[in-house]
């Protein structure tokens, strides 16, 4: 493999982001050789991307999956494995430079974990991994000399608009957010939504997951979670608004009075191509923002109301220790369950709020007790679906 390329694990390759990144490497083949890629269930795109770019690795999630790609992929070029623990011993390999991590949902921590101990640098698509132990990933990645770069449109923003700067300068965080589908429906609306309404996201195009935590506004609660690990600053500093033109992806307001912002169309390629390339940036054909063409940019305050995932986000974070775990655990098997048709949108919130309710809480967590934790208000949130 060249030593000039920057080598790559990207986990989570199939999904939305990973497919993103993918397409970024395919253009800059010059700067980017992949040394691991995986999937969970996904195995015949992930075949497909192995007959395209021959990583020495490749790691799918399912026995189905496995036994396909066994018996179609040259093992002399690429490497199948099966199973996250393939993964997370695959990510430390001396070779990776930097690990992508794009996977959905709390599986993608003990990759990223392990990843870290062995000082691999983090491109971080995946904000559950901070949501759900934000403090050890922070604080293990600091004893390691570790950069996570937030992959997130939004954390990539205020990222971009911290470099030379004093973080003790910085006054205020303002993330933005689109509002979702459903920015401008009456509350009592809410009980009719269907899963294809929800999944009609205005600006993004976006995993299943992903786009119904963005109609719930859980997404933007994630990602204040996410801020909070990333930057340093208390939840008081960190203020979320609407922008339904999804233009300008954050802001941050300085003590002197002083206020940046990155701009951009809403392309997932901006934030992949600046976490892949840093601390360069990488010469890629785009499409010129005009502010002339996006004409009024509009800004103002979320509803609560009719969006109470923000609350529970912040109370979460508020108390800290397990909670965010939990709160990502309940949240995962409500959106699952809607998505299957099993309860309806609004019943998403009250199952996260009962499942609050009823899991239990560590102060001081390790990953014995986030794990626990995850595991045990799947089990809590599954039980209460039927009772809904």
């Amino acid at each position: 493999m060249s030593k000039n390329k920057k080598h790559l694990a990207i986990l989570g390759s199939t999904g939305s982001i990973g497919t993103q990144a993918l397409s970024v490497v395919s253009q800059h083949s010059d700067l980017f050789q992949l040394f691991v890629i995986s999937a969970n269930s996904n195995h015949e795109l992930l075949y497909q991307q192995v007959k395209k770019f021959r990583p020495k690795h490749a790691v799918i999630n399912t026995k189905v999956g496995y036994e396909f790609l066994k018996k179609r992929v040259s093992l002399k070029e690429t490497t199948i494995s099966l199973g996250m623990e393939a993964l997370s011993q695959l990510v430390q390999c001396d070779e990776i430079d930097l690990v992508l991590t794009a996977v959905v949902g709390s599986v993608g921590l003990v990759p990223t974990i392990s990843a870290i101990s062995a000082n691999k640098n983090i491109a971080l698509a995946n904000k559950e991994t901070l949501v759900v132990g934000g403090e050890l990933i922070m604080s293990l990645a600091k004893s390691n000399g570790v950069k996570i770069l937030p992959v997130d449109s939004e954390h990539s923003a205020i990222f971009q608009c911290l470099v030379g700067e004093n973080i003790n300068s910085v006054n205020r965080l303002v993330l933005t957010a689109s509002g979702g589908p459903f920015l401008n429906l009456s509350k009592e609306n809410f009980k009719n939504i269907t899963v294809s309404q929800a999944l009609k996201h205005p600006n993004w195009s976006m995993g299943n997951k992903i786009t119904i935590d963005s109609s719930t506004l859980m997404n933007k609660g994630f990602e204040l979670i996410e801020a909070f690990w990333l930057f340093g600053l208390s939840e008081k500093k960190i203020d979320i608004i609407i922008h339904p033109e999804s233009i300008v992806h954050s802001l941050v307001e300085f003590v002197d009075g002083s206020t940046k912002a990155q701009l951009g169309w809403p392309d997932m390629t901006i934030p992949i191509l600046y976490a892949l390339g840093f601390p360069d940036r990488i010469n890629h054909p785009f499409k010129p923002l005009s502010l002339i063409d996006c004409q009024n940019l509009t800004f103002f305050k979320p509803d609560e109301f009719r969006f109470p995932h923000l609350q529970l986000a912040y109370s979460c974070l508020e108390k800290g220790g397990t909670a965010t775990c939990v709160l990502n655990a309940a949240n995962e098997i409500a959106v699952e369950a809607f998505l299957n048709k099993k309860i309806s949108f609004l019943n998403m919130f009250k199952l996260v709020e009962m499942s609050l309710e009823k899991s239990i809480f560590v102060n001081n967590p390790n990953l014995e007790d986030y794990l626990y934790a995850d595991s045990e208000t799947r089990k809590i949130t599954s039980e209460l679906i039927s009772k809904i």
